[in-house]
């Protein structure tokens, strides 16, 4: 399943991110991505009972969204990564490297896609075997770091989470440089149209920012 995870974060090139206590609005939130043409969607691992709610939302996806792959982020011990992939967390996503999550990863055949932002962290969790890596956070990296890096390692796939807009220069600076990806979170899932139950605004701006990374992209 691993493979699938990868290529479709690489297909739509955005993630949407958020994590939302309540569990009805957190499906809500979910129904909103989804319907706005997003298949992938990483719950954050913040606050107390935050396992509680992945449970029921991954529940749910598994009854109404057998394509859509759920994942969790905030990961930054082995223990955390096992509990959620026993819940049937897809992918797991972390701010830092941690050789231990590697291994319960590796052995789950579970997506892993690390933070790293200096070019010595990228290239250490690629040679732990990340695939695609999270450039973090994203709004503290100078203009031109990515397309610099992948000068000399054109192999390398990023995607950058934190600063990451849903505004067309934002997402034109991190695609022109060569990004691969792109993780969204509140510039995306925002609490005022949670609180609000504004859902439909949600699932809008999910279709549109689909619709201009692709064109940015060059894609139909």
């Amino acid at each position: 399943m691993r493979l699938k995870v990868y290529q479709t974060v690489l297909d739509q090139a955005m993630v949407p991110l958020a994590y939302v206590a309540n569990v009805d609005k957190a499906k809500k939130v979910v129904d909103a991505c989804y319907a706005g043409g997003l298949r992938s969607f990483e719950f954050t691992n913040r606050g107390i009972g935050a396992h509680k709610v992945f449970d029921a939302l991954a529940e749910h996806c598994r009854a109404n969204y057998p394509d859509l792959y759920l994942g969790i982020g905030s990961v930054v011990d082995p223990g955390t990564a096992s509990l959620y992939i026993q819940l049937g967390a897809a992918f797991i996503v972390g701010p830092t490297i941690d050789e231990d999550v590697v291994k319960v990863c590796h052995r789950r055949k579970v997506a892993w896609m690390p933070g790293c932002f200096t070019p010595s962290e990228i290239a250490r969790a690629e040679g732990l075997g990340a695939e695609i890596v999270k450039l973090f956070p994203g709004n503290a990296v100078a203009p031109g770091f990515i397309s610099a890096y992948r000068g000399p390692s054109p192999q390398t796939t990023i995607m950058v989470t934190g600063g990451v807009t849903a505004e067309r220069s934002n997402l034109e600076r991190w695609f022109g440089e060569g990004a691969a990806a792109v993780g969204m979170g509140s510039q995306l899932i925002k609490n005022d149209w949670i609180k609000a139950g504004e859902f439909g605004k949600m699932e809008a701006l999910a279709r549109e920012t689909l619709a201009m990374i692709r064109e940015i992209r060059g894609r139909e």
